[in-house]
């Protein structure tokens, strides 16, 4: 009889256990079919807050902008899985992290690890957002550049347009020499425009139900 006790007292800490971890994990955005739990908003919020060395926020106003970016996370895979687009690999994330390492801390894994342990993240988490950031880059690119074509007198307007600033960031620099860069900011400019009009068109076309109170 005492083991029976025991044992039923055994299942129901463990059977508690999975209902507060239950509870805790809860879905907070369903978006195209596809479930956006508070566990990918929490890693989301870890993994931005230590890219962008800035403090860590949980806010509810916080929350909320980390749903609307894998909002769409999701919108850019879809397109992913039906557009054949060349992927990064391990490598080129392991090589951000490397680059991480040495410009934030001098090359120091123990230091890293300390942040990242602040921050409550794992190394393998944040190689795996670094992977997945240079695949948006890379998606970006492929789908939109080949849709953008800047002319040499858009370059000519915009170096006479802006010369005094030129002049201050490239002393004794001339058109010539500018230009290539010039055509690369305004390329990167309507990419980045056709881009967000994309996604907005995207978002607009999915169907996005928050859960009322989940991320208050």
């Amino acid at each position: 009889m005492t083991r029976r006790i025991a044992a039923g007292l055994v299942l129901g800490c463990l059977l508690g256990a999975a209902a507060d971890f239950i509870t805790l994990d809860r879905i907070a955005v369903v978006a195209g079919g596809h479930a956006i739990k508070t566990s990918d908003i929490d890693r989301d919020l870890r993994a931005t807050a230590f890219l962008n060395n800035q403090p860590l926020d949980l806010s509810p106003e916080a929350k909320r902008q980390s749903a609307q970016r894998l909002i769409e996370q999701d919108i850019i895979r879809n397109e992913l899985k039906v557009g054949g687009y060349d992927r990064p690999s391990a490598a080129d994330a392991a090589a951000l992290l490397a680059q991480i390492r040495k410009d934030r801390f001098g090359n120091s894994d123990r230091r890293m690890q300390q942040s990242l342990e602040r921050y409550g993240l794992t190394e393998d988490e944040l190689r795996a957002r670094l992977l997945w950031q240079l695949t948006v880059l890379r998606f970006i690119d492929q789908r939109f550049r080949p849709a953008v074509l800047i002319s040499d007198q858009e370059v000519r307007t915009y170096y006479d347009q802006h010369r005094a600033e030129l002049d201050r960031q490239n002393p004794g620099g001339t058109f010539e020499t500018l230009a290539p860069k010039i055509r690369e900011s305004l390329t990167a400019q309507q990419i980045n425009q056709l881009f967000n009009a994309w996604l907005d068109q995207q978002r607009k076309d999915m169907s996005v139900r928050f859960i009322p109170g989940v991320l208050e």
